[in-house]
């Protein structure tokens, strides 16, 4: 039919009166699309679970690591945080211990709530942690086996005799890793918190992860939170990498939960942790006093790099203080420490023996720290009054390169003493914003060392003078005075 001029007037006027009723801007295929789109949306609102489509997210894939792969379901396990699964754990990491000829197996844990009292790794193990999988550590003490005290301690940190174990614990291994999608292992240590506050425990709580005269460990990808005591615990281990790592406690109310401790370890990287918790966020330690002097297991070879570091009642990083069978050969870069009552720290005592040696700390930034650098000669904690107190440590070889910040109130506080005094110790450029204008801020007791360059703010009286080009400037003459104030 061939259009006439009447009927394309009418069509034309019947597209004028639709015009009157929309805005100018709208099309025929806006129409279309806002038409679907409300057509969709009440789709999904009048669904019964409809949020639970806004919510849903797709579940990673989790890498197959090992030529063997469990389930923790595969052995029974429930993840809906009530039943306990220890029987599951024990009963996977048994079929992978007989794996180890061919190449070991690896554990899936899935998303869930996965509560279970204390279990052992094995060698050769992959423990892999879904995201949104949380293991979640038993509160009744009950559960949680005894075990002696560490032979470099000689006693329980906390109580003489025999200690708890950890969560997760290892013994004599090779090859284990611990990773995944950020999975958690919660040690839900509000419980332990409370009854070491009103004395109700009668032996030294348990870590979250202990590692014990093992080798060729990583750690990587996981949060570790609400330890009961110390949280990760290499003790006596070479050949470890920790990466990649958060580690949570509440920064007040959660005693001694210290964030990576390596005892006795050689060769070891803790590398990108954020670490925010109750006691110091790295510890390096190596035994305590006569014990450790037996014993006589080093920490040495340790790299630290990366971290961001909470400690608002202890230290970011500290040595110490127990360290009697030595620690060496330790680097600590890169390193942001806030809101903190110190920033790195030394802490040792006549008894303990041993040494602290070649310690390179560089690119330090702290902000809002009360002291910045601590190393301390008087920290009296002994397991028992049998200590020889003429065993006297050794520091020496430190230096410090490039530390700035903002907000803190003391840079340096060094207390060597007449018996035991720190040795060559060096400052090179550093710049920290200070909140307290008293005149001994920069505090020396029994220290010889350097500064080289410019230092903000003016070094103590204790310290050669260098220039860049690491000339002497001035010596000093005053290596034994002391203006250390605690007060501030």
């Amino acid at each position: 039919m061939v259009s006439t001029p009447r009927s394309n007037w009418k069509f034309r006027r019947q597209r004028s009166d639709l015009n009157r009723w929309l805005p100018p801007a709208y099309s025929y295929k806006t129409i279309l699309m806002v038409l679907w789109l409300v057509a969709l949306i009440s789709f999904f609102l009048l669904q019964k679970d409809a949020a639970s489509w806004f919510r849903f997210r797709p579940e990673r894939s989790i890498p197959r690591l090992r030529p063997v792969v469990f389930n923790l379901t595969d052995f029974g396990g429930i993840g809906d945080g009530k039943t306990l699964n220890t029987r599951a754990f024990e009963k996977a990491v048994l079929a992978i211990s007989k794996l180890a000829g061919k190449g070991g197996g690896q554990l899936n844990v899935p998303r869930g709530r996965w509560l279970t009292a204390p279990f052992n790794l094995t060698s050769h193990i992959t423990l892999f942690l879904a995201e949104d999988a949380v293991v979640l550590g038993v509160q009744n003490e009950k559960y949680w086996p005894l075990m002696p005290p560490l032979p470099s301690y000689g006693s329980g940190r906390e109580h003489a005799g025999p200690r708890y174990g950890s969560l997760i614990h290892g013994q004599n291994l090779r090859d284990v890793v611990i990773t995944g999608h950020n999975g958690t292992i919660d040690g839900q240590g509000q419980t332990w918190w409370k009854k070491y506050k009103q004395k109700l425990l009668s032996h030294t709580r348990g870590p979250l992860v202990q590692i014990m005269w093992s080798r060729d460990i990583i750690i990587s990808d996981v949060t570790l939170q609400n330890s009961p005591f110390w949280t990760l615990h290499p003790y006596d281990c070479k050949n470890i990498t920790i990466r990649n790592v958060t580690i949570l406690a509440p920064i007040f109310g959660a005693p001694n939960t210290d964030g990576i401790d390596p005892d006795s370890c050689e060769d070891l990287v803790i590398d990108s942790c954020y670490i925010s918790v109750g006691d110091d966020g790295v510890a390096i330690k190596s035994g305590w006093d006569q014990f450790g002097i037996s014993y006589g297991r080093p920490s040495a070879n340790i790299l630290i790099r990366n971290l961001v570091i909470r400690s608002i009642v202890s230290a970011g990083v500290s040595i110490g203080s127990e360290m009697s069978g030595g620690v060496s050969n330790i680097t600590v870069e890169n390193v942001h420490v806030w809101n903190s009552r110190r920033g790195v720290r030394i802490k040792t005592a006549p008894g303990r023996g041993g040494y602290v040696r070649n310690i390179v700390y560089r690119n330090l930034e702290f902000e809002n720290v009360r002291v910045g650098i601590v190393i301390k000669t008087d920290y009296n904690e002994h397991p028992e009054t049998g200590f020889d107190p003429k065993a006297l440590p050794i520091l020496e070889d430190i230096s410090f390169t490039n530390v700035h910040g903002q907000g803190v109130r003391v840079p340096v506080r060094i207390y060597g003493s007449p018996e035991i005094p720190v040795k060559n110790i060096t400052f090179r450029n550093m710049s920290v914003g200070i909140t307290y204008k008293k005149k001994h801020i920069f505090q020396c007791s029994y220290v010889q060392g350097r500064v080289i360059g410019t230092i903000f703010p003016a070094p103590c009286d204790n310290l050669d003078r260098y220039d860049e080009q690491e000339r002497l400037v001035w010596q000093s003459t005053r290596r034994n005075f002391t203006n250390i104030d605690y007060d501030i």
